[in-house]
């Protein structure tokens, strides 16, 4: 394994004022600790001394890591494949609100692991087209939905074509290439497209709750912690325009569940449910506070 990736500017705005803010642990695979740390410019966190794009792929090893394998082991888990026939419905009604296309909508969903939202899609009609890096998730996507899933090298491919539709649900924070990613989405989406952003929000009220024991740093795998401000720079130094900004409810209830097990070593649905429903009301009041937020984007 080479030697990890050490900042010393920020990935995002490229600023040399950086600091250490928290250090946090990796609780699903090696049990290390990490350092994130954050830009006083753009005010996005990083994590610091992550593996390199090829040493990454042994932190993902792991049954409990839901998007690869639908694993429905312990009792998050199972409660997170319950509600996400739900998410699944509300993401299509939410991508379907910003749909201009006359013909058949055409849509990319990149990092799509096992395919669950492109087999809904589908379902509902739509043209879909996926981007994987995990090999077993690719597989499961065949096995499970039928569904031909592209590895990451065809993202960068220029036969790809364009889309009406791009989705990255929790995605963006697990790329090495930030930067190049942002650029290519630009460049893949068709003139009236929209763009689709998910990632968890350090600045919630359930991050602030649990600190270091937030679930969403899932250090290393999460490479960027991002707050709105940073979402909203970086979507304009790629020459992007945000054009909303909307909650996702249900990940501060999966999210605190898994927070408050970190946190004291035991499962307490309860506790974790209660904290989920705090921080979703705290949402009502302050729109850009919840657990994790979807960014929508235009060019």
């Amino acid at each position: 394994m080479s030697s990890p990736i050490h900042y010393t500017t920020c990935p995002a705005c490229d600023s040399s004022d950086i600091h250490r803010v928290l250090a946090t642990k990796d609780h699903t695979v090696s049990h290390k600790t990490f350092e994130i740390w954050e830009c006083s410019r753009c005010t996005m966190r990083f994590t610091q001394d992550v593996p390199k794009q090829d040493d990454i792929a042994a932190y993902y090893q792991s049954d409990d890591y839901i998007s690869h394998s639908n694993t429905s082991k312990g009792l998050v888990n199972r409660l997170y494949l319950r509600v996400r026939e739900r998410s699944l419905k509300n993401k299509r009604k939410l991508v379907q609100s910003y749909t201009n296309a006359e013909s058949m909508p055409r849509l990319l969903d990149v990092g799509c692991g096992i395919g669950a939202f492109m087999d809904h899609m589908r379902q509902h009609g739509w043209a879909v087209e996926g981007v994987e890096p995990s090999e077993v998730a690719r597989e499961n996507a065949h096995k499970q939905y039928g569904l031909f899933v592209y590895p990451p090298d065809k993202f960068f491919d220029t036969t790809l074509g364009d889309f009406d539709i791009i989705t990255m649900w929790h995605v963006l924070e697990h790329v090495h290439l930030l930067n190049e990613y942002m650029d290519r989405l630009k460049e893949l989406l068709r003139p009236q497209g929209t763009l689709f952003i998910a990632v968890p929000n350090y600045t919630s009220l359930d991050a602030s709750q649990y600190q270091e024991n937030w679930a969403a740093y899932d250090v290393p795998r999460h490479l960027y912690h991002f707050s709105p401000e940073s979402m909203r720079l970086l979507v304009e130094k790629h020459g992007l325009h945000l054009r909303a900004v909307k909650p996702m409810w249900y990940d501060s209830f999966y999210v605190s569940m898994l927070s408050e097990k970190y946190k004291t070593g035991k499962q307490s649905v309860i506790k974790g449910g209660i904290m989920g429903s705090i921080s979703n009301l705290n949402t009502l009041l302050h729109k850009e506070q919840c657990s994790s937020l979807i960014y929508v984007i235009g060019k």
